[in-house]
């Protein structure tokens, strides 16, 4: 099978280094450095505790590029849509785009490259962390679970999976992929946006009592919205498993906390954000979350200013 890989960060070099074991497999990615290094050296990935060198073909850019079997999209979700745009030249009219980013509501920007019965949506069990450039430690594996919301006529799921599975990945195929996304965003759209509102570890929010109201608020919205599109939620099961992954991390730092403190826009769009806009094809509010995100957007405005505000006297003279 021909695949690319866009994007050569964690989880896409852990992808593009074992699916090229069995398959002809392009990893693009605009960090030249990265791309050198694969190039001149391969790709390493640190697996229980060895290093292990992997040989797929590396590219900044696809120019030149035949049209691609399967397109795996791993850059962070905000970048999803430009991605594609400059990679063109691997969708054919027989491309099938895949993504296993986090969040929910990815098929309406692929939509965009590829009829809706082309596109792979779904999650990953496994993680990674760069420790260097084309050096990547595999953490943790599990399944690859993925599914096609608009079906499957022409029945590629099955090759897909038998793919992930001859190299080393544990394909699960799905009929309801939407239920198994949303089990997993109820989550981040509780404790990523809140404690990246609140820049605080995971643990603050299910021991501070206004921290965990907000919470709760934001969980029962997302379970309305969830039963609005036709999905199974019992927000009382989800509020306990989100409480308990609290308590679990008290000093875990979610993705959203990471990228507010370190000044970069984070992938809010497609994690509350898909909230509110599946509120919206369903008719069913979420309020809470429309203000998540705009509070959210609005400290990525605040990190670009450099000048620190100095409060006007007239403040200065209310607090005397």
């Amino acid at each position: 099978m021909k695949i690319a890989v866009i994007g050569a960060g964690a989880m896409g070099s852990i992808y593009g280094g074992h699916l090229s074991l069995q398959n002809e497999v392009w990893l693009v990615d605009t960090n030249q450095e990265t791309v050198e290094h694969i190039q001149k050296n391969g790709l390493i990935l640190q697996e229980e505790g060895q290093d292990i060198t992997y040989h797929p073909s590396a590219v900044t850019s696809s120019e030149g590029l035949p049209p691609m079997d399967l397109v795996i999209l791993f850059v962070k979700a905000l970048y999803s849509r430009s991605a594609l745009s400059a990679n063109r030249e691997l969708i054919g009219p027989d491309t099938f785009l895949m993504t296993l980013q986090n969040g929910s509501g990815h098929e309406d920007i692929l939509s965009e490259f590829v009829p809706a019965d082309h596109i792979i949506i779904g999650t990953t069990e496994d993680n990674g962390a760069v420790l260097a450039p084309g050096y990547v430690r595999r953490g943790g594996t599990g399944k690859t679970n993925i599914g096609m919301p608009a079906g499957d006529p022409s029945g590629f799921l099955p090759k897909v999976k038998e793919t992930l599975d001859a190299c080393g990945f544990q394909g699960q195929i799905h009929s309801n992929i939407q239920q198994l996304i949303w089990d997993k965003l109820f989550t981040n759209v509780s404790l990523s946006a809140l404690t990246g509102v609140l820049q605080v570890p995971m643990g603050f929010i299910a021991s501070n009592e206004y921290a965990w109201s907000i919470a709760e608020r934001l969980i029962q919205e997302a379970a309305a919205v969830a039963r609005g599109l036709g999905l199974q939620a019992d927000e009382k099961a989800i509020a306990e498993k989100v409480r308990l992954t609290s308590l679990n991390s008290p000093d875990g730092i979610t993705s959203i906390c990471a990228d507010l403190k370190a000044g970069r826009k984070t992938e809010v769009n497609t994690i509350s954000g898909s909230v509110v806009r599946a509120s919206q094809k369903c008719g069913v509010p979420a309020p809470t979350h429309q203000l998540i995100v705009e509070l959210i957007h609005a400290i990525e405005d605040r990190n670009k200013k450099t000048e620190i505000v100095q409060p006007c006297e007239a403040d200065r003279k209310i607090h005397r």
